[in-house]
């Protein structure tokens, strides 16, 4: 066997498919340029790392189940309040997270709630390789429900728990039953002050006894996700209006 094919097959089998794809290329440069074995070995290193963590991105951008088109380089910030536009470069640094803190998105139908949180939630993987998840409320609802009934809700929230941010969209859309309203407040409850939320609502909060049917609970629910929390505010023209109304224009 040739010395490129062992050595190919050695790469290989240590799983050093960035150093496989690069060794070649990178030697050619190296003799062109007189580098010296060091700096050879830490270039082929490097190109492994960037190749590793490629993968992983592609792996948490896969995990996460983000809508397709829902970036930060597709939203139209322009039609965000001032406000909400001074928060995303916070909010994309990703402190919340590391605090354990939440972010709330409050506003009418096609405001871009669901868009603004989807790209935040995407900047915080590219940029932070953090694991995000990305779920309506009645979907996470559903399976808490039949995690409850099958015995197995324990497994399905520490499961939930090693997403650093989920992003649980439309909460005022679902109107819970009892049983779905208590699985749901076992939901938040359970990340409080652990793990991060980002919330889109078309309910303001004096409106979540719609969502959690009595007093009591309503308010523990918004004092779980209100505490450290962000608010972002979308106000004004229907976003998915606008848009809809630019794309007919041309």
């Amino acid at each position: 066997m040739s010395a490129p094919a062992s050595l190919a097959m050695t790469l290989r089998a240590l799983r050093l498919s960035g150093v496989l794809s690069e060794y070649e290329a990178l030697a050619h440069q190296a003799t062109q340029d007189e580098w010296t074995y060091e700096r050879y070995l830490a270039a082929v290193l490097e190109s492994e790392l960037h190749a590793r963590d490629e993968r992983r991105t592609e792996r948490l951008l896969k995990r996460s189940s983000l809508p397709d088109g829902k970036s930060l380089d597709a939203l139209d910030t322009k039609t965000l309040p001032v406000k909400v536009r001074k928060q995303i470069p916070v909010l994309i640094e990703g402190g919340f997270v590391e605090r354990a803190e939440n972010v709330l998105a409050f506003g009418l139908p096609g405001r871009g709630k669901t868009h603004l949180l989807c790209a935040i939630g995407r900047e915080l993987i590219l940029r932070h390789r953090m694991s995000v998840m990305f779920t309506t409320t009645f979907h996470l609802v559903q399976q808490l429900l039949v995690a409850k009934r099958d015995l197995v809700i324990e497994g399905l929230l520490k499961k939930l728990d090693r997403f650093d941010v989920v992003i649980l969209d439309d909460i005022g859309y679902v109107q819970q039953s009892r049983e779905e309203m208590e699985v749901l407040f076992t939901f938040l409850a359970e990340r409080y002050e652990r793990r991060s939320l980002m919330i889109s609502s078309n309910l303001i909060f004096s409106e979540w006894d719609k969502i959690f049917k009595d007093p009591m609970t309503t308010a523990a629910a918004i004092d779980r996700v209100v505490h450290h929390a962000t608010i972002l505010e979308l106000n004004g023209e229907s976003y998915r209006a606008k848009h809809a109304g630019n794309q007919n224009k041309k």
